[in-house]
């Protein structure tokens, strides 16, 4: 048997072996991530040192990086949750649009909400909301809800610091400046067309009124502090802004359009990466947030403490993807899958989609498929000639087919569906279509970029 025909049928049974465990074997995907991996390594013919040296490396790789923004991160989100500026901007926003643009201003909401804080956490927090404006116009609360959801499902997959696309960012060595541009381009279509479009159609297709418990949701939110509207919108947005234009000047400076060494442009280089941005909004969002609205020192620890448990999580499951990368690129499957590509023309970007849509429709984890499916496409990308923007796409290519068709077997469908107090079919016509759009759209986006531009 050719070798390379080998190295491929070792690939497809690794991600059958993942699939198994994962959905079947009830084995935790971190788990199965490293079991998966030296089934790889072994199977490729490396040698059982070798396998345990690349699982080290593949790890410690990627958790630098990783364990410092997810970790700030989610303190960053915590803050705005705890001090009630999750819902003073949501409020805010929905007033600002008017009530005949109000699933505009809920697609925004959820496009910026869900930037520092999680999805369900977020949809939690501001879910009250919904209910009240569905009681007030007497309107489905699918006509409310589905944008809220498309913006948060938008910005949770594609722009970072979410875990996500930080993940899959650092596993493809891209700078985080081009995927949170690109994921913004891609991600704002997506958004529209999910959001408001969609909402509005299947708002009159299906009405759904608040479930009973929402009455006494809605009383409670009024209880919670408040927070002025342009310091949390600052909060949120700065270290975004400053990761762009630390990017955007690297560009310039590895271009020669600026000269290396003027002192300004370094510390502008310096507070825009990703570890120092979001250093300060955490430390802006502690004091604002935090010590402003009468929290004590120790309140915010605690905060802190309790942000930080479900990121360690994320952080390993996000490492052992790196594993997967690294076994992949020293067994020399990544070579092997890359020269069968080329040999059939088929671009990374595509197949980073399909094999992040394969993964996230059988086992349901948007997560796991976005590391897995980057594992995979890492070692490939390196035998083809790609800039960081390309790459970038490459990136939302994965983010949209882990979004894709999400059903049964994903925790965010039974979220919804018991938030909204919808039937599984309602809940299928309305979320898993909303999350396809997305996915779809998304990817339509970038791949129309890749052709365009590069």
């Amino acid at each position: 048997m050719d070798q390379s025909i080998y190295l491929l049928l070792v690939t497809l049974c690794s991600i059958a072996l993942l699939l198994v465990m994962v959905t079947r074997l009830k084995i935790h995907a971190f788990v199965s991530l490293l079991l998966t991996s030296a089934f790889v390594g072994l199977a490729a013919g490396m040698g059982f040192d070798e396998v345990l040296v690349s699982i080290e490396e593949g790890m410690g790789g990627i958790l630098g990086f990783i364990a410092i923004i997810v970790g700030l991160g989610s303190i960053l989100g915590k803050l705005l949750e705890v001090s009630g500026g999750a819902e003073t901007l949501a409020r805010t926003i929905v007033q600002t649009f008017g009530s005949d643009r109000t699933s505009w201003g809920l697609t925004l909401t959820g496009f910026i909400i869900s930037i520092p804080v999680f999805l369900d956490v977020g949809f939690i927090i501001l879910v009250p909301i919904v209910y009240a404006l569905a009681r007030k116009t007497k309107k489905s609360t699918l006509f409310y809800a589905i944008p809220l959801l498309a913006g948060m499902g938008v910005t949770h997959a594609f722009i970072p610091p979410t875990p996500g696309p930080i993940a899959v960012a650092d596993i493809l060595s891209v700078p985080l400046g081009w995927v949170i541009l690109f994921g913004a381009i891609t991600g704002i279509p997506a958004a529209i067309l999910a959001g408001p479009v969609f909402g509005h159609y299947i708002g009159n297709k299906i009405h759904v009124d608040p479930p009973d418990f929402s009455e006494t949701a809605e009383e409670s939110v009024t209880e919670t502090n408040k927070s002025d509207f342009f310091m949390i919108l600052t909060v949120i947005l700065l270290p975004l802004v400053l990761i762009v234009l630390a990017t955007l000047l690297d560009l310039l400076v590895e271009e020669g359009t600026i000269a290396e060494g003027i002192l300004i442009i370094e510390i502008l280089q310096f507070i825009g990466h990703p570890f120092s941005a979001l250093t300060i909004a955490t430390l802006m969002a502690a004091y604002f947030l935090g010590y402003k609205k009468g929290f004590t020192g120790k309140e915010v620890l605690k905060f802190t403490d309790k942000a930080l448990a479900p990121a360690g999580l994320i952080i390993l499951v996000t490492g052992a993807g790196g594993v997967f990368k690294q076994i992949l690129i020293d067994s020399g499957v990544g070579e092997a899958l890359a020269e069968l590509l080329l040999a059939y023309n088929i671009t990374p970007i595509i197949l980073a989609y399909i094999m992040a849509v394969v993964i996230r429709v059988t086992q349901g984890s948007a997560t796991v498929a976005m590391v897995t499916s980057a594992g995979m496409v890492a070692p490939i990308m390196s035998e083809f000639t790609l800039s960081s923007p390309e790459k970038a796409l490459v990136v939302v290519a994965i983010a949209a087919g882990s979004s894709i068709l999400s059903h049964v077997n994903d925790s965010g469908f039974w979220l919804v569906n018991k938030y909204l107090g919808l039937t599984e079919k309602q809940t299928l016509k309305s979320w898993t279509v909303m999350m396809t759009i997305v996915s779809l759209t998304g990817f339509a986006m970038a791949l129309t970029m890749s052709y365009l531009f590069f």
